[in-house]
């Protein structure tokens, strides 16, 4: 998209938008338990929905974006297919409903027509959950580079105040500076409900502060606030991830780190570092020797278990179960209630298992062959893109969509052992990430 249309850095799409992600961080910091909040952040972004959705189509941007415009339509159509009504007889015969209709015969029921959903409430609000990151993603098409990088940086931006407001947290040792009732004192946890996400966050905001600032040297700035700031970020998130204690965060860091510093050398022009990039990687090295002095023993602590974790331990008879539902699936945001329909007795304990921790075992139980297909067909076109944006020339552009192929990196590698997608703000941090790797274009198409 040429960066000559819409070249102011404020218009209705950018200031929707903007918005949007500030309703996302104030009230989107959990998957559970804040139907209210996260009412308000859909609702936020219903404004922005159809502004996007209106320049897309009038402008005639989206016939450069059918795969990916058709790769969120079959997002958006699953639960929504789901929760068209059945008659009886087609009902019946779904796989895993032999359970329900016995449930409604002992009752002196007949089954009506039904949707195939199992948990049509769950569907509808995990349909209701995709308007978010739809409109953002939508959005981001649509906006000039300057308006993305606005975005951008107040993604990092965020990331700074998320930090200090875990900071905060740990040092008043009571439960008044978090966000979300549930979460427990002397958590690091920010904006987020769960310390894994905040963590993801810190080092999807990353790749993003150390290129930009690497990019100063690319265009011999004399100002290098950029390259400082990057390099004090990086070393900020260090610390920070060494007071989460997230192991996902920590597990990540390491690989997350190496491709960020290599994409900030191509961001500082492929030429043979110079002491503008041993700034960052003095930087990180000096924080990381400054965290296994001070905090590595209780990091080292968090990686030591006599048994395995539970959800490994569960994840066959998830598998299982999804078995029995395939190929279509028992509907968005069922798990839990299917799983507490299997969940062996003697596993039951004070513990609440409301998710799979693993995003593609959870997605094939709920959305059967279909999701599986969308989710191939995503990673196809992460992969496709990837080699676009990393092959492109250093260029403004090209650095935003290398740090977005990392941000969704981590995103992807996390769902393994976890579900940060659930959470609205990732949702929507994910979707920039996408609307940027997705502008990337061959040097002879850009």
């Amino acid at each position: 998209m040429p960066d000559n249309t819409w070249k102011g850095q404020w218009d209705s799409v950018a200031i929707a938008a903007m918005i949007l992600l500030a309703f996302s961080f104030a009230f989107g910091g959990a998957s559970q338990g804040h139907a209210l909040r996260l009412a308000l952040v859909e609702l936020a972004s219903l404004p922005l929905l159809v502004l996007a959705a209106r320049r897309l189509i009038l402008s005639g941007l989206w016939r450069e974006h059918r795969f990916s415009l058709g790769l969120l339509a079959a997002v958006v159509a699953i639960p929504l297919i789901q929760l068209i009504p059945l008659p009886p007889a087609v009902w019946s015969s779904l796989p895993g409903r032999d359970q329900m209709a016995l449930a409604l015969e002992l009752a002196g029921l007949e089954p009506g027509w039904s949707p195939m959903s199992v948990a049509p409430d769950r569907t509808w609000g995990s349909a209701l959950a995709l308007a978010p990151p739809s409109a953002f993603f939508l959005a981001v098409l649509s906006l000039s580079h300057i308006q993305r990088e606005r975005l951008v940086q107040f993604c990092v931006t965020a990331a700074i105040v998320g930090i200090l407001l875990g900071a905060a947290q740990l040092a008043s040792g009571g439960d008044s500076l978090y966000l979300w009732n549930w979460t427990g004192s002397g958590s690091v946890t920010g904006f987020f409900a769960n310390r894994n996400h905040l963590a993801s966050f810190l080092l999807i905001a990353m790749p993003f502060a150390v290129i930009s600032g690497a990019a100063t040297l690319r265009r011999r700035d004399q100002r290098t606030s950029a390259l400082w700031f990057g390099a004090l970020f990086a070393g900020l998130v260090v610390v920070a991830l060494a007071a989460i204690r997230s192991r996902a965060g920590i597990i990540l860091f390491g690989p997350v780190m190496v491709i960020s510093l290599l994409a900030a050398w191509i961001a500082a022009g492929r030429g043979r570092p110079g002491p503008g990039l041993l700034v960052l990687v003095g930087s990180i090295g000096a924080a990381l020797t400054a965290v296994a002095v001070l905090a590595l023993p209780p990091i080292l602590a968090r990686f030591e278990h006599d048994t395995p974790e539970a959800r490994f331990e569960r994840w066959p008879l998830i598998a299982e179960t999804a078995q029995t539902q395939l190929p279509l699936g028992s509907g968005l945001g069922s798990f839990d209630a299917v799983y507490r329909s299997v969940e062996p007795l003697e596993e039951l304990d004070s513990t609440f298992f409301n998710q799979a921790h693993n995003e593609y075992l959870e997605t094939w139980l709920e959305a059967g062959w279909l999701g599986i297909g969308v989710i191939l067909a995503f990673l196809a076109w992460y992969v496709r893109r990837c080699w676009t944006a990393w092959k492109t020339p250093p260029s403004r552009e090209g650095d935003l969509q290398r740090a977005a192929s990392i941000g969704i990196g981590v995103l992807i590698l996390h769902s393994v052992g976890d579900y940060p997608l659930r959470t609205v703000t990732l949702a929507v941090v994910f979707a920039l990430c996408c609307g940027l790797l997705e502008l990337a274009r061959p040097p002879d198409q850009a």
